[in-house]
């Protein structure tokens, strides 16, 4: 079968991916003759390794390992593997001194935002601060973001522990919660590792970037009113999320359930928070004040509630962390059992929520500092210290948006910024967690909702409001979902209501030319007798095959109807552009064959222009190609009309 030649405007053409100069004969040959050609299909072995090495290294991986020694060879795939061999080398003071000042400033943050997230997800003070220790210290031996500042986060937190306490009770069973925890940790690792490995990343664009705008809002509106409970001082407090049980729960022993004295130092120091954040956000030099603040304001709840006793007249305090470093907690995850299925589930959700929030993270500073961050090797990155940190006693750690804009505004120039961060971390841990028994609950809870106000992006959602309704519809439904019912429904919400509606268009040929455009945009097409004319601006997957296919029928009865209330001869052609449609999985292929079915009943003949390399290919595996005919596939849309509508098109 011949090779398509496209011509560009330098009247070169391109023949298998080669560029070559096109001859005058070629010139001189009419579009009909060439012919939608199928590219050889690869061994699913060679596939499989071309993909692997694709994961781990440059698009041509033999080419720095050509000509060199087997030391050089194994240094090169070190480096590959472990970034840290390759920026290091070229490592200095300059950059030292950046990184211990970052370091050093997200650790300030870090301590406190750990303790009151390990809180939210219904763990003892200590686990936050674990997860600040050993997931940082893997993360910067393999991860390929300079900027990403690594712990615990509170929508992670909050999603694990909502989740978690739906299986099992955190206060009656706290030590089968404490391996749930684990087990779920464990797997939302190995989950974010296969993601990496078997480059599956895109499954996170699953989240529209409304959809997580809506449920980032939502969840952050959750945290705040779970954070009422330290806030107000209240002893009992509901376990659901949603904002009707936890107002129910925050008025119904209004007043005499609230402490007034936890209230005061509440709303003082919440206060002081939010003006060092706005003088921070103000003038970009004062960056550490809202970072220094949270810790300073521990301090002086803490020695304020231990000289005036205030614990003694119901300030809640958070009594005991336990000092020393992350024990072993291996032996705790479940690895069979009723529970394994339920901390695979969980694992996976919190997994896959941490992934898109961090490569969010990792991709805006990048972008900022113009450096690449391969997406493959941050998941392999992420999941691997979450793997490693289930087995010291930590729970899902991630990329961190406050810490990390921190990071970046303190000068950070590597990873290394987290190594001082877990140094740091580490020296809390092993010599001064006893000075936090006295930390009032309130302080912690003004923290975390000093924090999470920064998740609400109005301005991210007005534009959204008024680029696109249908994706302010997705963002609203997932902020509602979270917001009334849980967390997890509003994150179900929020991939039910952007699942991929493609845009489809019906083409009309501009006068003059053999150009066929959107007949909405270009009001002065005109559509073929007899002819329909599709476009699918997608790839077709099974995430939107279905609707493609009813949305095509949809036209085609609309077009049916037009035809006839203004007499004019039915459709007996639909001619579908497919130089848009990048992909096809299996689902789609199927639709395609359900859509023809559906094609023959009606006496309708299906047409396929410009199908791309890798969608001719599957089309060939899966046979379609001899139920539509190899004559029904051609190179443009105006050849498709051509064939299809000869006496209509000469008339034109």
């Amino acid at each position: 079968m011949a090779h398509p030649v496209a011509t560009n405007e330098d009247g070169n053409g391109e023949v298998g991916g080669i560029t070559q100069f096109a001859s005058e004969e070629n010139m001189q040959r009419s579009p009909s003759t060439y012919k939608v050609g199928c590219p050889p299909r690869k061994k699913f072995i060679k596939e499989f390794v071309d993909g692997l090495m694709e994961t781990f290294f440059p698009d041509d991986p033999l080419r720095p390992y050509k000509d060199q020694s087997r030391s050089k060879k194994f240094m090169l795939g070190l480096q590959f593997l472990f970034p840290i061999f390759d920026w290091a080398r070229y490592y200095n003071l300059s950059k030292f001194k950046g990184d211990v000042i970052a370091g050093l400033t997200i650790a300030s943050l870090c301590i406190p935002q750990d303790i009151g997230y390990a809180k939210l997800a219904n763990l003892d003070p200590q686990y936050g601060l674990y997860s600040s220790f050993v997931p940082p210290l893997i993360y910067a031996l393999m991860g390929s973001s300079r900027d990403i500042a690594i712990g615990p986060v509170a929508v992670v937190s909050l999603l694990l522990g909502s989740l978690l306490q739906n299986e099992i009770d955190p206060l009656n069973n706290k030590e089968e919660y404490l391996r749930l925890a684990f087990t779920a940790t464990f797997f939302a690792g190995v989950t974010q590792v296969l993601l990496g490995f078997l480059r599956l990343g895109f499954l996170i664009d699953f989240l529209s970037h409304a959809a997580i705008v809506g449920f980032m809002a939502g969840a952050a509106i959750t945290i705040a009113l779970q954070q009422l409970k330290g806030f107000l001082g209240l002893v009992k407090f509901t376990k659901r999320t949603d904002i009707i049980s936890v107002m129910k729960s925050v008025f119904d022993p209004f007043p005499s359930g609230w402490n007034w004295p936890t209230i005061a130092i509440g709303v003082v120091f919440l206060v002081l928070l939010l003006i060092a954040k706005h003088m921070g956000k103000k003038n970009k030099k004062l960056f550490w004040l809202p970072a220094i603040t949270p810790l300073i304001s521990v301090v002086l709840a803490t020695f304020i509630v231990y000289i005036t006793h205030a614990d003694k007249s119901g300030v809640q305090i958070v009594k005991h962390i336990n000092k020393g470093i992350n024990p072993a907690s291996f032996k705790k995850i479940y690895f069979s059992g009723q529970l394994l299925g339920k901390g695979v589930k969980i694992g996976i959700i919190a997994g896959m929520i941490a992934l898109t929030e961090a490569v969010a993270i990792g991709r805006t500073f990048a972008a900022m500092k113009d450096y690449q961050v391969d997406g493959n090797k941050e998941m392999v990155a992420l999941g691997t210290m979450n793997v490693v940190g289930s087995m010291t006693s930590c729970y899902v750690a991630t990329g961190s948006f406050s810490r990390s804009a921190v990071n970046y505004m303190a000068g950070c120039r590597t990873p290394v910024s987290n190594l001082v961060m877990s140094i740091v971390v580490f020296f809390t841990l092993l010599l001064i967690t006893p000075l936090f028994k006295y930390t009032p609950n309130a302080i912690l809870s003004s923290i975390i909702i000093s924090a999470v106000i920064g998740l609400i992006d109005y301005e991210a959602a007005f534009l959204i409001f008024k680029v696109d309704k249908f994706d302010f519809i997705a963002c609203m439904g997932a902020f509602l979902g979270v917001v009334f019912a849980s967390v997890e429904m509003g994150l179900l919400v929020a991939i039910l209501l952007q699942v991929t509606r493609p845009r489809t268009a019906i083409l009309g040929n501009l006068p003059g030319t053999k150009i066929y455009r959107n007949i909405e945009q270009y009001p002065d097409g005109i559509q073929v007798p007899g002819v329909l004319v599709v476009r699918v601006d997608s790839a077709i997957y099974f995430t939107n095959s279905n609707y493609v296919k009813e949305r095509i029928l949809r036209w085609l009865a609309d077009e049916d109807e037009k035809h006839k209330t203004k007499h004019l001869p039915r459709i007996e052609f639909l001619i579908v552009e497919m130089s848009p449609v990048t992909d096809i999985d299996t689902s789609g292929i199927h639709a395609l064959e359900e859509l023809y079915k559906s094609l023959q009943k009606r006496e309708v003949q299906l047409a396929l222009a410009n199908p791309g390399p890798v969608v001719m290919e599957k089309l060939h595996a899966s046979e379609f190609m001899e139920k539509i005919g190899h004559d029904s596939v051609f190179l443009t849309v105006g050849e498709a009309v051509m064939k299809c509508a000869p006496k209509t098109t000469e008339d034109a």
